[in-house]
């Protein structure tokens, strides 16, 4: 297959300035198909294909299911739908999310290694957390080629850190910059994929598809790593895929490491507020309990009150001091 036709894009938060300004940088006559990924609000509607139609000479426009892909047109994620590519066309569905998103970047990228093998380039931008490096891995790792915003240049940096992490070899430049880079290798002979066939590729591809006899499969990758998962509490699996280990449940839901640090904070921070609510409802009881006791003339039993508000009292205090602190790792 003469050049590499298919583009793969992922973005996050920052990621429509970094967007707009690769897409102003192709030539009009791209030989390539480009899909976006943009982490987006579930419940949200995307303008985003119509913000890069303006910003660029290439049209682009929101992904409909079975959109056939033609060269030289931007194709963008709609919320809450992953987007993969298969024989030459668009995939929508609602699988389980990666990484707390839907769409996520590394299933449309495991999905355009799977049909097209070394003849992809994939695009790292703007995000935090780290969606999209366990893809970019696996594209240079069947013999693509990657491209990260330089970390300087992107409004957040973590996506593009944690891509480069993992893809040594990426071309690393300003998102201004990254258009005409894109040009020049998608003109260029893509290198033979020398990685055998890939069963985890194919199986976790299949699954953000929704494919049901993939999910139903018992024989799933991975050992047990001890950990739960935060969207649906069932067991994780610890899955090794080239430099990274990434975790996936039962019904599919998958965690980078960053990713499900991030999710068991916010996990943290919920059940120290609930705490925190149940501690002061139960102080406030007994303060009632207490002026109750007292105006029943019994001083014992409001002291006994008195005293378990002051106790829980201060322990409230407590957990309001871990609130105010940053989460490991964070500030």
């Amino acid at each position: 297959m003469p050049g590499r036709p298919l583009v793969v894009i992922g973005a996050s938060a920052g990621g429509v300035e970094s967007l707009r300004a690769v897409v102003r940088g192709f030539p009009p006559d791209l030989p390539a198909s480009v899909l976006v990924v943009l982490h987006t609000s579930p419940g949200g509607t995307s303008v985003l294909g119509s913000i890069l139609d303006r910003s660029g000479p290439l049209p682009a426009t929101t992904v409909k299911d079975g959109d056939h892909l033609r060269t030289g047109h931007i194709y963008v994620a709609p919320p809450d739908h992953h987007l993969t590519v298969s024989d030459g066309h668009c995939v929508l569905s609602r699988g389980p999310r990666e990484n707390g998103h839907r769409p996520a970047i590394d299933p449309l990228f495991r999905s355009a290694v799977r049909v097209h093998g070394s003849a992809v380039v994939g695009v790292v931008l703007s995000g935090m957390l780290d969606d999209g490096a366990a893809g970019l891995a696996t594209i240079t790792r069947h013999s693509g080629v990657a491209v990260v915003q330089d970390p300087d240049d992107a409004l957040y940096d973590g996506m593009p850190r944690a891509a480069l992490a993992v893809c040594g070899s990426a071309t690393v430049a300003p998102a201004d910059k990254i258009g005409p880079i894109i040009a020049l290798l998608v003109g260029e002979d893509p290198t033979p994929d020398a990685e055998p066939a890939d069963p985890l590729l194919q199986h976790e591809t299949a699954i953000a598809e929704l494919n049901m006899d993939e999910l139903n499969d018992s024989h799933r990758p991975g050992i047990p790593a001890g950990l739960g998962c935060p969207d649906c509490s069932g067991a994780l699996f610890a899955v090794t895929e080239g430099p990274m280990t990434r975790y996936r449940c039962r019904v599919g839901h998958a965690w980078s490491p960053d990713s499900l640090l991030d999710r068991q904070n916010t996990a943290v921070e919920s059940a120290l507020w609930m705490a925190l609510r149940t501690m002061e409802d139960k102080a406030a009881l007994h303060r009632r309990l207490a002026e109750s006791a007292l105006d029943r003339g019994a001083p014992l039993t409001a002291g006994s009150n008195i005293s378990a508000a002051d106790e829980l009292s201060e322990s409230a205090r407590l957990i309001r001091d871990l609130l105010a602190r940053e989460p490991p790792g964070q500030g």
